[in-house]
């Protein structure tokens, strides 16, 4: 089980109808893969007609947002780490960078998204000392025109934060199309309006041995979930996948919050993974409407 694993789903799970003459709630539900992990969407109260347009669109703006974040394709961040310069980075770039910057003051350095370097170096069995020096979002200088990497060798990685922007945008795309009761899950969930049969949707949060720790009901809500062993990497597959701006090691095994967007959830439930208790409460009351669903 990944960390994106450790959430599981209990109103997608259970059994519910598609369609009835009788006038009971339509599911339409798309499932695919975002940023290399499974990706599902359920939409309440939409024919397939109607939902086979809207997952054409879909589709079409994860691959548009695949071609910005992701580090395993010709993206805008994999010129950037590679040129060490983006010119006239697009609007969602420079929205994303401002989320990690205000999560990054808030956990104290903690959430730092040019911690790719020393994660590459641990992941191959490399001396991670070099990679260090690499690593320090103060070295980071964006506005309209540029983004700059102020040292050759650093490199940005957005997987603390993408999937649950990819949630947002999917969530704002489905709303401009008039739909009020969906389900996005990205890796992080962005949950609106209520399930097809009534009520809040629901999620069970597990850890990496799939034991469940605890339930949350989302309703214009999202919620994101990191599980640091729920990855490994490095030779031995011993280093944890979540690491500090120095390598250092999570204190948590589970870390899950919730906050009006998956992408602020999903970075301060990273960052939120290498604090103290107390410091964790000081960055969540820095936002309005965050909370901690859970911890352990």
């Amino acid at each position: 089980m990944n960390r994106r694993q450790a959430l599981t789903l209990i109103a997608a799970a259970a059994a519910m109808p598609v369609l009835s003459a009788r006038g009971a709630p339509l599911r339409q539900t798309w499932e695919g893969r975002a940023m290399g992990s499974p990706a599902r969407i359920t939409l309440s109260g939409v024919t397939s007609e109607h939902s086979f347009a809207i997952f054409q669109k879909i589709e079409k703006e994860i691959e548009r947002l695949e071609n910005l974040f992701s580090l395993h394709r010709d993206s805008a961040l994999t010129r950037l780490n590679r040129d060490g310069r983006l010119a006239w980075p697009e609007p969602e770039m420079l929205e994303v960078i401002e989320i990690a910057t205000s999560v990054h003051a808030a956990t104290r350095g903690a959430f730092d998204p040019t911690i790719q370097p020393l994660w590459q170096a641990l992941a191959l069995g490399r001396d991670p000392a070099m990679a260090r020096a690499l690593v320090g979002w103060e070295n980071l200088s964006v506005n309209e025109r540029e983004i700059r990497l102020a040292r050759p060798g650093m490199a940005l990685s957005f997987n603390g934060i993408a999937q649950g922007y990819l949630a947002d945008r999917i969530s704002a795309l489905l709303r401009a199309e008039g739909l009020r009761d969906v389900l996005v899950d990205m890796g992080e969930i962005a949950a609106r309006g209520q399930r097809p049969e009534g009520g809040p949707w629901r999620a069970a949060l597990a850890d990496p041995l799939g034991t469940i720790k605890g339930e949350t009901d989302l309703s214009d809500r999202c919620l994101a979930v990191s599980s640091p062993r729920g990855t490994l990497i490095g030779p031995e597959g011993a280093q944890s996948h979540i690491l500090g701006p120095q390598g250092q090691p999570p204190r948590w095994s589970l870390v899950a919050i919730t906050a009006p967007s998956a992408a602020l959830a999903d970075a301060l439930s990273t960052g939120a993974c290498l604090l103290a208790r107390d410091a964790i409460d000081a960055a969540l009351c820095q936002f309005p409407d965050v909370q901690l669903a859970h911890i352990s």
